[in-house]
């Protein structure tokens, strides 16, 4: 196991280079292949609680978005979502889930990651056995109000003083979930946006998470035969919960679920219900 919690906390110990940087990556426990993919403004933390659960019964992959958690993307390239879905695509054949004969992975992906497993399995050809959509950014309108402003005022967002963007982005952090984040929980949260560097790299993941990366699979969600379950904090101020009723209306296999009092980061707000809702549906016991 190269994922792991302890006392230091939540550790990727992999590092796989792929064409767009090098990706913190880690597997854990052993059976049909899963893999767990987080979205903005979180990195793999967000799945601390989730991955060991369902590594019980499956093997378990994790990484950190490029640009997100420990993952660091190259010189000049911008960590868009087709560049994530790209590096999806890289680490699934590094894993050797694509291989000839194997079982295709079951790909999970919560707000942007949602739209990252979908473009990488509908534009890049990743084999999936089931899809996992949590609160996902696919449907339009899903740039929020913070993240559009601070597209339009880059410059300002990356000039302004630390502790300035630092009071910022805390309070911002605390909207995700319904339940009041612990203050350990929402440092850790926090940890890779912190300092000048940190500044510079929230603003250059807004910046790269482009509307038009979703708008073109949007198109295509008819395309979808995997089974798939729309999951959904019913209590989501960042995506209105309606949107999870709309993306499962558009999938031709989806069926959606709402978690009772659960915010936008549901595996943070709701972990129980959330490896609930996914045994049941990696199982098939659910439909």
């Amino acid at each position: 196991m190269n994922a792991r919690i302890g006392t230091e906390g939540w550790r990727l110990s992999d590092r796989v280079r792929v064409s767009g940087g090098e990706v913190a990556a880690g597997v854990l426990g052993d059976g049909p292949p899963v893999v767990l993919v987080h979205g903005s403004p979180a990195w793999s933390y967000l799945w601390r609680a989730v991955a060991p659960a369902l590594a019980g019964q499956y093997t378990v992959h994790v990484w950190d978005l490029l640009g997100y958690g420990g993952s660091r993307p190259g010189p000049g390239v911008a960590p868009s979502i087709d560049r994530q879905a790209r590096t999806l695509a890289e680490l699934v054949e590094h894993w050797g889930l694509d291989a000839p004969g194997a079982r295709p992975p079951v790909l999970v992906g919560h707000d942007i990651g949602g739209a990252v497993v979908l473009r990488a399995h509908l534009v890049h050809g990743v084999p999936v056995d089931r899809l996992a959509l949590l609160d996902a950014a696919v449907l339009d309108p899903w740039l929020t109000p913070f993240t559009s402003h601070l597209r339009e005022w880059p410059e300002a967002y990356r000039t302004m003083p630390e502790h300035v963007f630092a009071d910022i982005i805390a309070p911002r952090l605390r909207t995700a979930t319904r339940r009041p984040m612990a203050t350990a929980d929402a440092d850790a949260y926090l940890a890779p946006w912190t300092g000048a560097a940190g500044q510079r790299r929230w603003v250059d993941q807004a910046r790269a998470v482009d509307p038009g990366d979703t708008r073109d699979i949007a198109a295509r969600l008819g395309e979808v035969t995997a089974p798939t379950l729309v999951l959904w904090g019913e209590r989501d101020g960042w995506l209105p919960p309606d949107t999870a009723v709309r993306l499962a209306a558009a999938i031709p296999t989806a069926r959606h679920r709402m978690i009772p009092d659960a915010g936008h980061f549901l595996p943070e707000d709701a972990p129980d219900a959330t490896v609930s809702a996914l045994l049941g549906f990696l199982s098939g016991a659910d439909g």
